[in-house]
């Protein structure tokens, strides 16, 4: 990989300096049938647990769960506002999120790593009813392009 310009390097070490071990992040949406759709078109998940009413009523989620990456994928979301780039995420899917479920998802900064230019975070992500749905972490690099504060 080619080595990243001064000017970068120094975009980095100042989006570095803002985060902060402990900040958090939050945000809060309700899954639809149509986001489930989209998700599914895009990435070819066609797992029955999904898409398929009769299977899953049949097994112990007792009807269709959604995909557990767009669950994960609101982590993206906080991150694509802030400008972050993952270099790395881990996922534990604890319970099954549904169609109507509204998930909070709360991205905290657990660690700064200043001469790697990098952060390592922590997300949780709980149902509406306070039921804590998935565990992750993730490492990457902060940056100054922002699309909100």
């Amino acid at each position: 990989m080619p080595e990243a310009s001064p000017e970068f390097k120094r975009m980095l070490q100042e989006a570095l300096a803002q985060f902060e071990v402990g900040k958090t992040f939050t945000f809060r949406r309700t899954f639809t049938e149509g986001d489930v759709a989209l998700f599914i078109g895009v990435t070819g998940d066609y797992n029955p647990y999904h898409i398929d009413d009769t299977f899953a009523g049949q097994n112990w989620f007792g009807r269709r769960n959604i995909p557990g990456l767009l669950t994960a994928s609101m982590i993206t979301h906080i991150g694509g506002l802030v400008g972050f780039l993952a270099t790395e995420m881990q996922f534990e899917f604890l319970v099954p999120v549904y169609v109507g479920d509204t998930i909070s998802c709360v991205v905290k900064v657990e660690e700064k790593d200043k001469a790697r230019r990098q952060v390592r975070c922590s997300a949780l992500s709980t149902n509406q009813d306070g039921k804590l749905v998935l565990r992750a972490s993730f490492a990457g690099f902060p940056s100054l392009v922002r699309l909100s504060q």
